[in-house]
């Protein structure tokens, strides 16, 4: 008997350090589950990032090319007006060699005018009278009353066209200045927008060129972000191969425990019986389980559909239900706690416990399927024997139900 029990505890012993290892594994696979999610996190805020750098870089590169096209269109109008510019003082320039000629001509009919008035002056009307009584006749009469008619129009025409060549030259020189003017004007208004919007582009291109800048480092950080959470779900991965070794091997060492504790039980039993007689033979125990489905309260049924719905949420109600009977098959092991909440809360076991997630989900209540599939689990209808479940990827021997594998 004492035999038996040295045997017991030496099982006990070399399952606690097969736990422990399957504990650090599992704690590695959290941390390195915790760290991928951080990861996610910080991908997603650079990408929302790179996403917002992005329409700012859209949004320079529309007013960069507004500017542009403001600046091309003001510099074909400044050059248009260079033209016009140009063209009238061009003009100017004809207008005043016009000017020059209309002056000496304006001189020569002062100069004229001046002769005429002289000799208007010296011939008085007598000297008229006296022009036209030496007519020899009538007709010579009329004919030198004529000429002196026409020599006084004419000198009245000559008026004239002094008057209007004085008001030519100072008309034209008015509105050939005005002209000018308005012209330059026109240039300087049109240079200072032509420099504002060069002010505009050169400001917008270096903004544009900052933010495309930024816009490369943060899909840099997006894409170093996803390298590294690759990085960390191929460990990940290595590490699920090796805790589902880990739990194969403590599987087989239970299996092998069980089977020698049986015996050394019904060894014992055996012994007991021969020492006592027939009499004593009757209570021999029943297995290495604790024995039978155990019993259920309101907490307890919420605790196994609050795990059902964080592992198997997304998985079939065939899936679900056996989420929930490896969670029975630990408590009827005797290598595990015999209590729902032991097994949920065991260290390094479930995830969603380590992360928060299921108490998240157990404030909240699990959803009606999750809570029927816990009902009838602790019903009895328990649809598997593995003790174990993991997600599956072919490397895991085992049943296969949805995306895992019960072993």
């Amino acid at each position: 008997m004492k035999r038996m029990w040295k045997s017991l505890a030496l099982a006990l012993v070399l399952c606690g350090l097969s736990s422990m290892a399957v504990s650090a594994t599992q704690g590695k696979i959290d941390e390195v589950q915790e760290g991928i999610e951080d990861l996610e996190q910080q991908r997603e805020q650079a990408k929302e990032e790179a996403s917002q750098l992005s329409n700012e870089a859209d949004s320079l590169e529309g007013d960069l090319k507004e500017f542009n096209n403001s600046l091309a269109v003001v510099i074909a109008e400044l050059n248009e007006t260079e033209r016009q510019l140009n063209s009238t003082r061009d003009n100017l320039e004809d207008t005043r060699k016009d000017l020059k000629a209309a002056k000496k001509r304006e001189k020569e009919q002062y100069a004229s005018m001046k002769k005429r008035i002289q000799f208007l002056y010296e011939m008085d009307t007598e000297g008229m009278l006296e022009v036209l009584l030496s007519a020899e006749n009538f007709a010579d009469f009329l004919s030198k009353g004529e000429y002196i008619i026409s020599i006084h129009n004419y000198d009245r025409k000559m008026l004239e066209e002094y008057r209007e060549t004085k008001n030519e030259i100072a008309g034209k020189e008015k509105k050939l200045e005005e002209d000018e003017a308005l012209l330059a004007d026109l240039q300087d208004h049109q240079e200072a927008k032509k420099q504002e919007l060069a002010v505009l582009v050169d400001s917008t291109s270096e903004k544009l060129g900052a933010a495309k800048k930024q816009l490369a480092a943060a899909q840099a950080d997006v894409q170093a972000y996803e390298a590294e959470i690759e990085r960390q779900k191929a460990y990940e991965a290595e590490l699920e191969k090796q805790k589902a070794a880990e739990d194969a091997k403590r599987m087989e060492e239970i299996k092998r425990q069980e089977e020698e504790m049986r015996q050394q039980k019904a060894n014992a039993k055996k012994e007991q019986a021969a020492g006592e007689g027939a009499s004593n033979v009757g209570n021999s125990g029943g297995g290495a389980s604790s024995g039978g489905s155990p019993q259920s309260s309101g907490s307890d049924s919420a605790m196994l559909a609050a795990i059902i719905q964080c592992e198997a949420g997304g998985e079939s109600y065939e899936g679900k239900l056996a989420v929930g009977s490896v969670v029975l098959n630990r408590v009827s092991s005797s290598h595990f706690p015999n209590t729902i909440a032991g097994v949920i809360y065991q260290g390094g076991q479930f995830s969603p416990v380590a992360s928060g997630r299921f108490a998240s989900v157990l404030a909240a209540g699990a959803n009606a399927s999750c809570r029927q599939a816990a009902g009838e689990v602790l019903n009895g209808n328990i649809t598997i024997g593995a003790l174990y479940f993991r997600r599956n990827d072919g490397s895991i021997p085992g049943t296969v139900i949805g995306n895992h594998v019960f072993y």
